[in-house]
């Protein structure tokens, strides 16, 4: 029974994100799907109306977003994953000019999946490795810890 759940979500991340079928949404997930940590710690979207915006942005940022799932397993109704992106940034998406710059984030998800869709997502993801790459976070200045001799 877990491996339909997990080849739900391997179909999600092959055909929505790597092959930007946006409109295959519908069919593998759940209409008010409830996900969380997508577009930041603590964020929860409801809805795929809701999702839609952030997923525009990400794959008008990153055209060619390719995503590997590294490892799946599922469990009843749980799928977890753990996956590897590499994307180049040439969109200007997220509000600010593309850097060119050819990126790669790793992340995890976990997932409920219920008739062979999408009902619940947990996301976490390397999402401040991916603002440093493209320069949109203040560097901070590292100090060193001193030594006890």
């Amino acid at each position: 029974m877990a491996q339909n759940e997990v080849a739900v979500l391997r179909r999600w991340f092959e055909v929505v994100w790597n092959e930007g079928r946006e409109d295959l949404m519908e069919e593998l997930a759940a209409p008010d799907v409830i996900l969380h940590g997508v577009g930041g710690p603590g964020q929860i979207m409801q809805g795929i109306e809701a999702f839609k915006p952030f997923y525009r942005r990400i794959r008008g940022a990153f055209p060619d977003l390719r995503i590997t799932v590294e490892e799946a397993i599922g469990e009843r109704d749980i799928v977890a994953l753990r996956w590897s992106a590499q994307m180049s940034h040439t969109g200007d998406d997220l509000g600010f000019p593309p850097t060119h710059k050819r990126l790669a984030i790793t992340g995890m998800s976990f997932a409920r999946v219920q008739s062979g869709k999408l009902v619940e997502g947990w996301d976490n993801w390397d999402m401040m490795g991916l603002m440093h790459e493209i320069g949109q976070t203040p560097h901070a200045d590292v100090v060193p810890l001193e030594k006890d001799d």
